[in-house]
């Protein structure tokens, strides 16, 4: 991914906690994006990845 074109971007992941909506919103944290996370059953998952992401959660 060209770092140029997610210059400022944002992304919210429905089922971010775990799981497949995870990687994707670690793939994108680790690409530049800012990530916000939405759960509805694995909420006890979030503060650890909300930790990982650090501001840019």
């Amino acid at each position: 991914m060209n770092s140029k074109v997610m210059t400022n971007k944002a992304a919210v992941i429905t089922g971010g906690a775990r799981g497949l909506g995870r990687g994707i919103a670690c793939a994108l944290y680790h690409s530049g994006y800012r990530v916000a996370i939405n759960c509805l059953y694995s909420h006890e998952h979030a503060p650890d990845l909300g930790a990982e992401f650090g501001e840019r959660a």
